[in-house]
């Protein structure tokens, strides 16, 4: 059972708890992690959404909801753990947006962490990944455009722009 805390429209904590899977209430919102991860050649990792997920069979980055008394960062590093078998070291992560949605009842964080390393390092969490895969950003835009990647990430081409390519 997951359980999230829940804030208000203004991102402030209420001190109510939601059981993930529950309706929220219309005032409620939680917070959603998306972490991009980056390698030393400009790559971008994918994963691809399990079958039995909202958007089947669709390329995405890791993420998810964070969990009562986690920060957005704790939250980014597990759902990475959880999902690849991959920790991310603290001090390779940025935030690099962070929004409400309405529509989804939810801010969402948008971390770019700058990390190495090997897809044989990967161990894939079953229910959730199916394969993962490093892109470079021209090849990920034409995912994007071939609607092969979750749709509510293609906020990706407006962050990831000449101010966050790697030194």
């Amino acid at each position: 059972m997951e359980v999230w805390d829940l804030y208000d429209k203004n991102l402030q904590k209420t001190h109510k708890r939601h059981v993930r899977g529950t309706a929220l209430a219309a005032e409620d919102y939680h917070i959603v992690v998306h972490v991009w991860i980056r390698n030393n050649k400009g790559e971008f990792l994918l994963t691809k959404s399990h079958p039995n997920k909202h958007y089947p069979h669709l390329w995405e980055c890791p993420g998810g909801s964070i969990v009562t008394g986690e920060s957005s960062l704790d939250g980014a590093i597990r759902e990475v753990e959880e999902e690849i078998g991959i920790s991310l070291l603290r001090t390779n992560g940025q935030l690099v947006k962070s929004e409400r949605r309405d529509c989804f009842n939810d801010f969402y964080d948008v971390w770019l962490f700058e990390q190495s390393f090997e897809i044989s390092d990967t161990k894939l969490q079953e229910e959730e990944v199916t394969a993962v895969q490093w892109v470079t950003k021209l090849e990920l835009e034409k995912m994007l455009h071939a609607n092969n990647v979750v749709p509510t990430l293609r906020y990706f081409t407006s962050i990831f722009n000449d101010k966050t390519t790697p030194c």
